[in-house]
């Protein structure tokens, strides 16, 4: 639009001003570009499948020659693929091997069994063919262990012992059952790796715990007995990512190898988007990248991996098809037999409904891990650049769980029990520095940590003494068997007896099988004793039983009888019945109100009096010089059918009809009874104030005027916060309904205010 100078008139749809202000639109959205890596699949430099094997040797894989191989060719060629099963696998169609994926007809092993012969582009290929339910419906039965768990990250800005020992404690209580941190600054790690260690055996015995640090520094925790899992070794989909990383397949094996031999769980991380963001993606999609990853993966030995573009996120997502393709990683490493932390950490969007719809991917169908680190505390004090989902979503993911009864792995607990746990978290890390010659953690400092949200809640600590504690830790003779002898010796045996059965449970290795994790009662569920079973309907994992149970048991969830009970009573005074209530012959307002009203109930769903109530629609009549008569509806509790007695009785022909929850009705003679003059449905926002101008509006039409209608505030949140305590408060209502008593005229003792 030109106005009369000329100029642009740059008026805005001021819907789209709203729109452009919401957080979704907060994000980066980029067009596909594949030469630079950017397209999640698809990609017009991806190979087509193939293989072609002589001597028992691969020769050809995926339109390349032996001779051109690069150092993951290679590796997956000789380490990674089944030959005996390459035949059949490639020469099944993709799409076959998809809809077995979905069959719930078709075991997971007899898929599994052609997978393990497929090549990267073959892989692709298969996953190419199939919609993000498909995909779920994959995951659901190809997932390797039959109970989804869940991992958490603890860390905290001040690098806090204590705190990271109560939110350690708390995190184990609510059911995760691994743990990891990482640290600010580097050296900190030993410290860092024992506070969540004890803070976890704590909280409950059996929850595995590692520290996010440079592979070696990794390593010499775990030699020190500080760690019991690790999951910082990264693959890359290309040969350049490896070398920037001075890596190869080979190394990465051996390191596996070095961890495993100390009995350490090892899983390796990858994700969509990593080689396009190091910038050597080669021109291949972000999937076919990571099919080489995962292939990479089983062929070094490592029982998993952490994938799901992990701290990439917000790369694939800027594409179309990006929160699908992280499924589909997903997918095709549980296709693999790999045990998956399914990403889900990283902070992935500013818009609540983007974040929640990803994660539900992975929340339904279940996986080992559905977060590869949902975040225990709150964003500001996650090193690991803050989580998806803090400690602030807790009551949120456990109110998920309970609606879909779904086992998303954590357990609800109240606010006396995070309080106790987390106290006893950072006393028993209290100990051992006190035993160890470390620098001394304050009682203030525990009583802080119980009752802590985040790292601003603590006092301060001098890190610099904590640093060289930590060097000269990890330097000195000090080992977990040494922390064991200081809980003991200070009193907390249950802690040194969770952490002496981790120290045996190295030695015996069976948390080392596939997708291993412990259960309350130390005992290893894994891919081979709690193997994956779901062939549809009625098999697989269930949520039942005392898990459902504990899932249900949310603290906020009251007993029916307690939403309502403060607005039960004695009969309000001065309310009296006087018998059949007649037709009356003057200019007046009757005033109906349901069989429970004053006496049984006594104040509205928002807690305002019945006496009150009653005084103030009197009192807005008498204003305008108008008497009211009051009568009680027995026969019904139906706000309209109780509004259409009013009107009938009336005089005047108008009359006001009222629930025992506040409900109000002005209703005319004459009129349908699902029509009205003015109605007031949203009984919570009625003040007072409200309701004596709704008599004086009622007292109004009596004189045959017509007054503005009165004026409430429409509250969208209203129903969802009453709608329970509605429905039992109509409940009750009903229970005193008796359709054979006529309406009962009423005596109500009272003393207008006029002031």
């Amino acid at each position: 639009m030109v106005d009369d100078a000329g100029s642009v008139n740059e008026r805005r749809s001021q819907r789209f001003v709203r729109l452009a202000e919401r957080d979704i639109n907060k994000e980066t959205y980029v067009t596909p570009w594949a030469e630079a890596g950017l397209t999640v699949t698809d990609s017009p430099y991806d190979p087509m499948p193939s293989l072609r094997i002589e001597d028992g040797r691969v020769v050809e894989m995926d339109g390349k020659q032996a001779s051109d191989f690069d150092t993951l060719d290679a590796f997956i060629a000789a380490h990674a693929m089944d030959l005996s099963a390459a035949a059949e696998a490639m020469a099944t169609p993709s799409l076959s091997i998809a809809r077995m994926l979905v069959d719930i007809n078709v075991p997971a092993a007899q898929v599994r069994r052609l997978i393990d012969g497929c090549t990267p582009a073959k892989l692709v290929e298969i996953l190419r063919q199939m919609n993000v339910l498909e995909m779920m419906m994959g995951l659901a039965k190809m997932r390797v262990r039959r109970t989804p768990a869940n991992q958490a990250h603890v860390t905290n800005f001040a690098e806090n012992p204590a705190l990271l020992a109560a939110d350690a404690a708390e995190a184990a209580l609510r059911g995760f059952s691994e743990i990891e941190t990482t640290v600010r600054v580097a050296p900190i790690a030993p410290l860092n790796a024992l506070a969540i260690l004890i803070g976890a055996q704590t909280g409950r015995g059996g929850v595995l715990t590692q520290c996010a640090v440079e592979e070696s520094l990794g390593l010499r925790l775990a030699m020190k007995g500080l760690t019991t899992y690790a999951e910082t070794l990264s693959v890359y989909g290309t040969e350049r990512a490896f070398v920037d990383g001075d890596d190869t397949p080979w190394s990465k094996a051996f390191l596996n190898a070095a961890y495993a031999s100390r009995g350490v769980k090892v899983r390796f991380t990858s994700g969509t988007g990593s080689e396009a963001l190091m910038g050597h993606a080669e021109q291949r999609s972000m999937l076919y990248l990571e099919a080489r990853c995962l292939l990479v993966t089983r062929g070094a030995g490592s029982q998993g991996v952490q994938n799901g573009s992990i701290s990439c996120i917000a790369l694939p997502e800027a594409l179309p098809a990006g929160v699908a393709t992280v499924l589909a990683e997903n997918l095709l490493a549980s296709m693999l037999g790999l045990e998956v932390a399914s990403g889900n950490d990283a902070l992935a969007s500013h818009s609540a409904i983007r974040k929640t719809s990803k994660l539900m991917l992975q929340f339904i169908p279940g996986t080992d891990f559905i977060f590869s680190g949902y975040s225990a505390v709150p964003k500001r004090d996650n090193l690991f650049g803050g989580g998806n989902f803090d400690a602030e979503d807790f009551d949120d993911y456990n109110v998920i769980q309970r609606d879909m009864q779904i086992d998303g792995g954590l357990r609800p607990i109240n606010e006396a029990e995070a309080v106790a746990i987390r106290r006893r978290g950072a006393q028993a890390i209290q100990a051992v520095y006190a035993a160890c010659g470390m620098p001394a953690i304050s009682d203030q400092e525990v009583e802080a940590a119980a009752y802590a949200h985040s790292s601003d809640d603590m006092p301060a600590r001098a890190l610099v003494s904590d640093l060289q504690a930590a060097q000269a830790f990890l330097k000195g003779d000090s080992t977990l068997f040494t922390v064991i002898k200081a809980l003991h010796e200070a009193g907390f045996d249950e802690v040194a007896g969770n952490l002496l059965e981790m120290a045996r449970q190295r030695v015996a290795g069976d948390y080392l099988q596939p997708s291993a994790i412990f259960d309350r009662q130390f005992q290893v569920q894994s891919a081979i004793n709690d193997a994956n079973d779901y062939e549809g309907p009625g098999s697989g994992y269930r949520l039942s039983g005392e898990r459902w149970q504990e899932v249900q048991a949310i603290p906020q969830a009251k007993a029916p009888h307690d939403f309502i009970q403060d607005r039960q009573g004695t009969a309000i005074k001065g309310l009296v019945e006087l018998g059949q209530a007649r037709v009356g012959t003057q200019t007046e307002v009757v005033i109906a109100v349901s069989p429970a009203f004053g006496s049984t109930l006594v104040k509205t769903i928002e807690g305002l009096d019945h006496h009150d109530v009653l005084a103030a629609l009197l009192t807005g009549i008498a204003k305008e010089g108008l008497v009211a008569r009051l009568v009680k509806v027995y026969h019904t509790a139906d706000c309209g059918a109780i509004g259409h007695v009013a009107a009938t009785l009336s005089g005047s022909g108008i009359g006001i009809g009222i629930q025992s929850r506040g409900t109000t009705i002005i209703q005319k003679k004459g009129l349908p009874r699902l029509s009205n003059l003015e109605l007031f449905p949203q009984s919570p926002s009625l003040t007072l104030a409200h309701y004596e101008q709704i008599g004086r509006n009622a007292a109004i039409y009596a004189k045959g005027k017509n007054p503005d209608p009165v004026a409430v505030k429409v509250d969208n949140t209203a129903r969802l916060r009453l709608i329970v305590k509605t429905a039992l408060l109509h409940r009750h209502e009903t229970e005193h309904v008796d359709p054979n008593q006529p309406p009962v005229e009423m005596l109500f003792d009272w003393e207008p205010d006029f002031a």
